[in-house]
């Protein structure tokens, strides 16, 4: 039940209490505002107000600030909220740049496409469909012809009930695929929480790890992305075992799920990674269901404040057909495109998609929307 957040709140807060500054109130004009809205990153995205939650113990205040506001707000915390504040205003406003995978630069002022290529029999969706090497490797270079800057290479499903396979089976899946991909050019990512598939995707080509563990599965992970100097997504799932939907408990989903992926940041940051190589995703579908995902989607540009790129992933998933006459993965394309388009639109940087020429005309049409905006 939403409860209004006022400052005399903030200054009773307790101690533990914790102050999450979401941005809100997109604008599609900001030099009509002057100084009164700020920049998502260097994306075209920018916002007028902040959602500002302050979550103490059981109890979830919230107010709208605009930015013009913002100081005088500022003013009335005490100090541990305010370096809780000023460090997720500075997360949100810090120019990401560019992903620098091998010879190739993906730069993330405009959403970028990250392929699917499940090179497995029992994929959710395309289960089956690129378990050849050749047709896999076919099938990825025509996806990055289709537009997608980055194609992710899997050789393990991740869906509900899939089977724990032998590393040495995940690598004989995945290396010839990516090595393929790697020869012809094309940025690939590896889509593996096992140390030694990492190992091998990397030596093969690979130039990012997408982790659905965030690096909790596999205790050498972590070793293994610090010594390749290779940028990392981490993904939040409930568990770190070998089912990641296990648990998906969630007091509030949108602050639980960044509560976690804060802590694996700076994780990975206090082990020596490079934080601006970390990139996070919500993990929309895993251990959540639709009433989270859709908290989630409706609380994206919130995972701005780590400071880190924000990978999106809705693509075919469950609640698309949840939500439209439990539609089979198949004719759930539709959905697809929305969702997706509704995380650009909250400044998502790398869109994780299977149908690509799909989802890259939605890109192009939402940034002449925005160009229109912006010169018009």
């Amino acid at each position: 039940m939403f409860q209004p957040l006022t400052k005399p709140d903030l200054g009773t807060a307790s101690a533990s209490a914790k102050l999450y500054c979401r941005p809100t109130c997109f604008v599609d004009r900001p030099h009509e505002l002057d100084d009164n809205c700020l920049r998502i990153a260097d994306t075209m995205v920018w916002f007028a107000a902040w959602h500002i939650s302050l979550r103490d113990g059981a109890h979830l205040k919230s107010a709208i600030v605009t930015v013009a506001e913002w100081s005088d707000w500022l003013a009335a915390m005490p100090d541990a909220l305010v370096q809780a504040a000023t460090a997720q205003r500075a997360g949100v406003v810090r120019p990401r740049g560019a992903l620098q995978l091998g010879e190739r630069m993906v730069r993330l002022n405009e959403p970028q496409l990250m392929g699917i290529l499940n090179v497995t029999p029992d994929s959710f969706s395309d289960g089956g469909k690129h378990v050849d090497a050749v047709a896999a490797t076919d099938a990825g270079f025509a996806m990055a012809s289709a537009g997608a800057a980055i194609i992710d290479v899997g050789g393990e499903s991740t869906r509900p009930g899939a089977p724990l396979i032998w590393d040495g089976d995940e690598i004989k899946r995945v290396e010839g695929v990516v090595a393929g991909l790697a020869r012809g050019g094309v940025a690939v990512s590896i889509d593996t929480r096992k140390a030694a598939v990492m190992e091998a995707a990397l030596a093969a080509g690979a130039r990012i790890v997408n982790d659905v563990s965030a690096l909790r599965y596999d205790d050498r992970a972590m070793e293994v992305v610090l010594a390749a100097g290779c940028p990392v997504v981490l993904m939040h799932a409930p568990s770190a075992k070998s089912d990641p939907h296990a648990g998906g408990d969630y007091g509030h989903v949108l602050f639980d799920v960044y509560d976690m992926l804060a802590q694996r940041v700076a994780a990975c940051v206090a082990a020596g990674i490079d934080p601006a190589k970390i990139t996070v995703d919500p993990g929309l579908g895993f251990g959540k269901g639709v009433a989270d995902n859709l908290a989630l989607i409706n609380g994206l540009a919130l995972f701005h404040t780590l400071g880190c790129p924000i990978l999106f992933g809705a693509s075919r998933k469950r609640m698309i057909g949840a939500l439209d006459n439990e539609a089979p993965a198949d004719q759930r394309l539709g959905g697809t495109v929305a969702l997706h388009y509704q995380a650009a639109a909250q400044g998502a940087q790398l869109l994780r998609v299977h149908d690509i020429a799909e989802n890259r005309q939605a890109l192009r049409v939402w940034r002449g929307l925005r160009d229109a905006a912006l010169t018009g």
